[in-house]
């Protein structure tokens, strides 16, 4: 969850009372927030730092508030006070209105083809004569990186370009440019750098370093200029210095590009109706024009509040319900016939996009302390899975027969599944994830082995021999199943020493097998044959079979598979299906 900073005594002075710290952490919980630390700037420093680096900072006391990570009208000051407000009733939740500028003629922001190859999108906004304080131009700012580390993934998505309207002139253009082609003064600085340039001076950059690969290996490099060819911005990297805003601007335009025109769409709105209480006419948002590369113009922002309407099956008292929501900023009204509310979502709430997620908001102004107990009009009797009934007792019995669990990562890279295992990753029945994280989470793992020979690896300088397990489940491709796949519960062990110990594998399998009221033979029984597995040591391998079916393998591990996960001395291991013996 988001944690979001405000000093204490101004949010008390805009909320218009003074709470205790236990009186504020109750409105906290019952808006459905957490007041998670009471601290200091000068205390964070001091913790994380040292006392002596915490000479000389401020002491005034800073509220720490956990926010749901999809309320972006909660991550400043403004939002969090309206939101209190109309909670409690002291305010009405307000209406906000896109109007056109006083000249007529809007602001407007062409997008080249040129930008297809980077980030396509635009959207584009004026907050016409703000006022802006020290503190408003500090909460201004903070949003903007809420924003960016939040719904705009790290600027991935969506990168915020926040501009003095009265240092440049429309119309504006949105393009992209080989990176040599483009020279500006960045943010901050006095001197003119080409693209290149500033890709090299950033990289030492503690915070804007973290941005550079977004764009760093692309041919062109998106760039927004104004009609005197003066550059606003290279998103997402940086601002150009000319247009920065300051506690003198009165008149701000706010651009917004990216790759996905829905969340440019929603941090626009988040922006605009955050600070636009502070403009001449609150609450008010002038309208800027966004001319597609295919001839299309639309107006930004959008504003346009959402209408969903709930039936009256979903609850008891419509008009009490109506009067809950209206408290959440959600204005309500009960239709003609006492049968239905139609309840109208404001353009800061884009997490309603449901009516499960409009009740959830009315149990939270009910409060969910004052609703009472009841007895289940259904009586059920709870009982384990058998599949994990299972599971438990043979964890039990491996770790007496003196082996040690442990629980690796569902998630690994393509290499430990395959390469690393000798195996051919096609071959491997794998779900992949679609836009993995990092290169060590590429696919949902089909073998507990390479998770287990890491964690071997990881444990090297531990006393000989290493004895380890795992039963869990295993995600293969399944085109029988509704969503491509099936969990498949397995249990692996290993044993690393000076020597293979094939029997120990042995043995332990025919604990296992003994434990499972499983015997030796054919038929019902159990029994192993020689197999060829590329895992495994050439005539050191053998494939179990359980009633008449396979489940399994075990072997010494060949020596390049040892190689591959840095390990040195011999390993052997078992990995058997247990789902059979349910």
């Amino acid at each position: 969850m988001p944690t979001v900073s405000v000093k204490r005594d101004l949010l008390f002075h805009a909320l218009g009372r003074t709470y205790t710290d236990e009186e504020f952490d109750e409105l906290c919980f019952e808006f459905g927030l957490e007041l998670d630390e009471i601290t200091s700037e000068k205390d964070i420093i001091s913790r994380e730092q040292g006392n002596t680096k915490a000479e000389g900072a401020s002491d005034v006391i800073l509220y720490k508030i956990d926010v749901p990570a999809n309320r972006y009208d909660l991550l400043c000051l403004e939002g969090l006070v309206r939101g209190l407000q109309v909670f409690k009733q002291k305010m009405e939740a307000p209406l906000y209105r896109r109007v056109s500028p006083a000249s007529g003629e809007p602001q407007r922001l062409v997008i080249t083809e040129e930008t297809a190859a980077v980030r396509p999108h635009a959207v584009a906004a004026v907050l016409r004569n703000i006022t802006f304080t020290l503190e408003r131009y500090d909460s201004f700012i903070e949003l903007q990186e809420k924003l960016h580390q939040n719904v705009c993934r790290k600027r991935t998505l969506i990168a915020i370009g926040t501009h003095d309207l009265d240092t440049i002139s429309g119309p504006f253009t949105y393009t992209a440019k080989p990176p040599g082609d483009i020279c500006f003064k960045p943010l901050n600085h006095a001197k003119e750098y080409t693209a290149q340039e500033l890709m090299s001076l950033y990289k030492t950059d503690s915070h804007l370093r973290h941005y550079l690969h977004i764009i760093e290996d692309k041919p062109v490099y998106p760039v927004i200029y104004d009609s005197n060819g003066i550059v606003l911005s290279m998103p997402p990297i940086i601002n150009g210095d000319h247009s920065k805003i300051s506690l003198n601007t009165k008149n701000v335009f706010i651009e917004c590009t990216g790759t996905d025109l829905t969340k440019a769409k929603i941090v626009l709105d988040m922006m605009v109706t955050m600070f636009c209480e502070y403009c001449e006419e609150p609450f008010t948002v002038e309208e800027a024009e966004v001319v597609y590369p295919d001839g299309r113009i639309c107006q930004y922002p959008v504003l346009c509040p959402l209408t969903i309407t709930l039936q009256s099956f979903l609850f008891e008292s419509t008009e009490h319900i109506a009067q809950l929501l209206t408290k959440m900023c959600l204005r309500s009204e009960v239709t003609s016939d006492g049968e239905q509310i139609e309840v109208e979502i404001p353009p800061t709430r884009s997490d309603v996009i449901h009516a499960c997620d409009i009740m959830e908001d009315a149990a939270m102004a009910y409060g969910f302390n004052n609703i009472p107990r009841t007895t289940p009009r259904t009586y059920t009797v709870a009982n384990q899975l058998p599949l994990n009934k299972l599971s438990e007792l043979l964890r039990q019995d491996l770790a007496a027969a003196g082996f040690t669990e442990a629980l690796t990562f569902a998630l690994c890279s393509q290499e430990d599944i395959a390469d690393k295992l000798l195996k051919n990753i096609s071959e491997t029945r794998a779900c992949h994830i679609s836009n993995p994280k990092t290169a060590e989470f590429q696919v949902a793992r089909t073998t507990l082995l390479s998770g287990l020979l890491k964690t071997v690896a990881a444990n090297r300088k531990m006393p000989l021999p290493l004895r380890l397990f795992e039963i869990s489940d295993v995600v293969l491709k399944d085109e029988t199943k509704d969503v491509g796949a099936s969990n498949n519960r397995r249990l692996c062990a290993v044993y690393y020493n000076k020597s293979p110990g094939f029997e120990v594998i042995h043995g332990l399998m025919d604990r296992v097998m003994q434990l499972l009221e499983v015997k030796p033979g054919q038929g019902n029984g159990y029994h192993i044959q020689a197999a060829d597995d590329s895992t495994f040591f050439p005539g050191r391998c053998a494939e179990i079979f359980a009633r008449g079916k396979s489940i399994g393998r075990l072997g010494v591990l060949h020596p390049d598979v040892i190689n591959r996960f840095e390990l040195t001395m011999p390993c052997s291991a078992l990995d058997i299906d247990i789902e059979p013996f349910l």
